[in-house]
């Protein structure tokens, strides 16, 4: 077969082996990604493996020598059978076995294929599902898989917001697939958004300072998944009752009528997930979360960042049933993390005085300063 048919072959075997999107994105010629304005504008919190990678990032011969392709894998997570919003909220994705675990066999099988049709050796790729130094929704952009919103997620015009990106870096050169183009504008962002700014208007704790740009520091996903510490008091209130991520600026978006079902080959939903009671997780034990939670995204949370957020999930209820676990938490728990949010929480629901006693036994700095900003809120 000749070139152009044998690249279609391997487009076709990479979906039948459950991927719903193959691109491919020519290296030579890419536009660098405004990643460094990004983090020179320190909107990446402390993700400070961006930084450390950065370079990595914008250029993905420094990770596979002398690549030429990247080739881009979608996975369709979107199903009509997954509730949102619950209450407590996960974010969608969450509601399955965690992907990296399902998709990477395929990536895997991926890489055989380009052994069997093109004669790659191990060192002539690596492969990633949101794992390595790759800008996924960039390069997905550039390989025509689906165009950058506003709400500087991926969109695509088959499967929405909702997909899972995977990337394999090569050495092999394939034809590229052409981007998503907008006859009437020239633009990086939001191509087919129009004067659509629902994602924007949605953001419950004004995570975008531009179109495309997600202040991580303000994002609800970034505060309840990738912080390990205290969550700001003003932010807070705009988590609700989402506590883990958030799927705000994806489920306004107009583009999501075209999504239909995934065929999820790759995926393993957890439908349990969503039933599990707000009351129940914050009695969770260290056995039950590692029993309950071990193959799911929420297994690198750790029960104390989930405790912490179903604390301020819990202070946004208007519950006063959740009080009494609450007080115990804010009283009590091992971690100065789950106590400071507990107290947080105990005074929203109009429980403060409970906590009077243990206030003055309190000697954990982080602890301390809720009790304070309590004090001085009152």
């Amino acid at each position: 077969m000749n070139a152009t048919e044998r690249q279609e072959e391997l487009r076709r075997r990479l979906v039948a082996l459950g991927f719903d999107d193959v691109r491919f994105a020519a290296v030579e010629g890419a536009e660098p990604a405004p990643l460094r304005a990004w983090l020179a504008a320190g909107r990446h919190a402390d993700m400070h493996w961006m930084e450390r990678t950065a370079e990595k990032r914008l250029d993905p011969r420094l990770v596979v020598a002398g690549a030429r392709s990247v080739i881009m894998l979608g996975v369709n997570y979107w199903s009509e059978k997954i509730a949102a919003p619950t209450r407590p909220a996960w974010a969608r994705y969450a509601l399955h076995d965690d992907y990296h675990d399902t998709i990477k066999p395929a990536l895997a099988a991926a890489g055989e294929l380009l052994g069997e049709l093109y004669g790659a050796a191990r060192e002539d790729y690596r492969a990633y599902v949101d794992t390595g130094p790759v800008l996924e929704r960039s390069w997905a952009a550039r390989a025509g898989l689906g165009f950058t919103g506003k709400n500087a997620m991926l969109i695509s015009r088959r499967h929405g917001n909702w997909l899972f990106l995977a990337a394999i870096l090569t050495r092999l050169s394939f034809a590229p697939d052409a981007a998503v183009k907008n006859d009437f504008h020239d633009r990086t962002v939001g191509t087919l958004c129009g004067r659509c700014t629902r994602c924007l208007d949605a953001c419950p704790t004004g995570a975008f300072p531009a179109p495309g740009v997600v202040d991580a520091r303000r994002c609800i996903s970034y505060q309840t998944i990738e912080n390990k510490g205290v969550i700001p008091r003003e932010l807070r209130a705009g988590i609700g009752h989402r506590i883990y991520g958030c799927d705000v600026c994806l489920e306004v978006c107009p583009w999501n009528r075209f999504a239909r079902e995934g065929r999820r080959l790759l995926l393993v939903a957890r439908h349990d997930l969503a039933e599990i009671s707000l009351a129940d997780i914050l009695a969770l034990t260290a056995e039950r979360f590692a029993e309950v939670f071990r193959r799911t995204p929420m297994k690198r949370l750790k029960l104390i960042g989930l405790l912490r957020n179903a604390c301020v999930v819990a202070g946004n209820s208007h519950d006063a049933a959740l009080l009494p676990r609450l007080t115990a938490l804010a009283a009590t728990h091992a971690s100065a993390l789950v106590r400071a949010h507990a107290v947080w929480a105990v005074f929203r629901l109009g429980g403060g005085d409970a906590l009077g006693a243990h206030a003055k036994t309190e000697t954990d700095p982080i602890v301390l300063a809720e009790y304070a900003a309590e004090r001085a809120a009152t």
